[in-house]
């Protein structure tokens, strides 16, 4: 079929984004919302893309936001991680390079969950049948001196898979905790090595993702944002050393340098470190950059789930 006529396709751009239109609504809306409506207008006509594919885009649209998928979405789809891209390219033009990567914050963090002084431990209740995990590290600046006052937000999903306050079965904050450092920036918690999961099984991003020939899981991760004043916001994830997905990723999220070794001690082992069981154990440090105005910022305000008991 022979493509449409670009002059047809650019008439059709004016008429839509009209001069007469100027100086009314949201300059920067209409700026971003122009460019995105004249390159799917152009790709419409370049894949010859019909009518019926446009409305069943439509409706396909319609049951991400009804299934409260997209934000796995924006994750499945390399959107966040190209937001990611973009913050390091800029990092890079500013002679910025990060000791630690920043990765995907995903969908699934809430605030306020219960603060300590350079411990913690992350259940609330025991999960059974886990392997106990103890991974602790110092907060450093540039140049490898401690942090102390940081704020080590931590959280991770249960061996279901599934986070509390968005799976009401598990207590409020579970596997949720901030770890305030102390004058040597040291952090330490407990909890038990994580497992990955999968979008739900049929639902929109798993059927998006079948549709271009890929899975919709997650290898096991631990997600940490770490803050201090006068410091740019750091968010980041680790990886869980030896699982399957570790560089196979759904959500773009996997950077070498946050997959940290990890070390098995047994009883003996472990209580020479002052420990009383066998566990899992990993060390890793989080390095920050100072903050000033002319950095790409850490915070990008977005809107995030609220605890139920707020």
């Amino acid at each position: 079929m022979k493509r449409m006529d670009q002059a047809v396709i650019d008439a059709a751009i004016r008429e839509i984004t009209a001069p007469e239109k100027e100086g009314k609504g949201n300059e920067r809306v209409k700026e971003i919302v122009n460019r995105l409506v004249k390159d799917l207008f152009n790709a419409m006509a370049d894949l010859d893309i019909t009518s019926e594919e446009m409305w069943k885009a439509c409706d396909f649209l319609t049951q991400i936001g009804q299934n409260n998928e997209w934000g796995l979405v924006y994750a499945g789809l390399g959107i966040e991680r190209f937001i990611d891209v973009k913050m390091d390219w800029e990092d890079e033009q500013d002679g910025i390079e990060l000791k630690t990567p920043r990765t995907i914050e995903g969908p699934l963090y809430v605030a306020g969950a219960p603060e300590s002084k350079s411990y913690a431990e992350l259940e609330t209740v025991p999960e059974p049948n886990s392997e106990r995990l103890y991974m602790s590290g110092v907060v450093r600046d540039e140049e490898g001196n401690p942090i102390g006052g940081a704020k080590v937000e931590i959280w991770h999903c249960n061996l279901k898979g599934l986070y509390s306050i968005f799976d009401s079965s598990q207590p409020e904050y579970n596997l949720r905790r901030t770890i305030i450092t102390g004058e040597d920036g040291k952090y330490e918690f407990k909890s038990f090595v994580p497992v990955g999961y999968s979008c739900p099984p049929g639902g929109s991003t798993d059927t998006l993702m079948a549709l271009l020939g890929r899975h919709g899981s997650r290898p096991a991760h631990i997600h940490f944002f770490v803050t201090a004043p006068n410091y740019r916001k750091l968010t980041t994830q680790i990886n869980i050393e030896g699982d399957p997905l570790t560089y196979d990723d759904f959500a773009f999220a996997t950077r070498p340098e946050l997959v940290p070794h990890i070390v098995r001690k047994s009883i003996e082992e472990a209580k020479v470190a002052g420990k009383d069981e066998a566990h899992a154990a990993i060390a890793f440090d989080f390095n920050m950059v100072h903050d000033n105005a002319e950095l790409v910022p850490g915070e990008n305000k977005r809107s995030r789930r609220a605890s139920s008991a707020k």
